[in-house]
């Protein structure tokens, strides 16, 4: 393997104000994610590099977006790739203009260091949503039969009402991913003892699993 780049966003599907953001999950959680260092590998060393850094932008069917460092994104990758891969990095999508925002607020106001007041302030200032979109844009490269090859997941997963209860897209996918995996584990497609990585999983079976055809590309 070459590179293997994540990015992942919870985001409103209608943004508004200059965060372009509405809380969907866990505020402490979010917090964590924009202060705590990143697991990364790069030129084939693991390491950890600063939240909030590495700005980069995209498009992804015709809408514009940013992407950063973010932490706890990959899990267990870094154990599992290390040595196998040069590249791997997660990054957290937003809508462009969110992370100057953050960043002026955790770096220059330094809130990084006062979580408690960074809670209080965004969560009573940004409402909650459930009209969100989970963006999920992977991309995976490497040599294949002596050719340098890349393949791409994307996929945006909306909220949706499950039996009859809607859900956020963020409890759609949060929910879909854990179930699945425990469905596996009692159809026998997944080792029954030690601790058990999401990645052992293969994806075609995942993909086809109850639950986890959420993430599908036709679901």
């Amino acid at each position: 393997l070459r590179e293997v780049q994540m990015r992942v966003g919870a985001l409103p599907v209608f943004p508004t104000g200059a965060l372009k953001y509405n809380l969907t999950w866990s505020t402490d959680g979010l917090i964590n994610e924009y202060c705590n260092p990143c697991e990364s590998i790069r030129d084939g060393l693991r390491g950890e590099v600063p939240a909030l850094e590495e700005l980069e932008e995209f498009a992804l069917d015709g809408t514009e977006y940013e992407a950063f460092n973010t932490s706890g994104g990959l899990g267990t990758l870094c154990d599992t790739l290390e040595g196998k891969v040069e590249t791997l990095n997660y990054k957290t999508v937003r809508y462009p203009g969110h992370r100057d925002i953050v960043k002026m607020l955790v770096r220059d106001l330094r809130l990084g260091v006062r979580r408690e007041v960074l809670k209080d302030v965004l969560e009573t200032a940004i409402p909650i949503t459930f009209q969100d979109v989970v963006l999920i844009f992977v991309t995976v490269s490497g040599w294949r039969e002596g050719r340098l090859t890349q393949e791409s997941y994307a996929k945006k997963i909306y909220a949706q009402t499950v039996g009859d209860r809607l859900m956020s897209a963020i409890q759609v996918t949060t929910a879909a991913g854990i179930c699945a995996m425990c469905d596996m584990l009692v159809a026998g497609q997944l080792p029954k003892k030690g601790f058990v990585r999401q990645e052992e999983a293969k994806l075609a079976d995942f993909l086809a699993n109850r639950f986890g055809r959420y993430y599908a590309k036709g679901h």
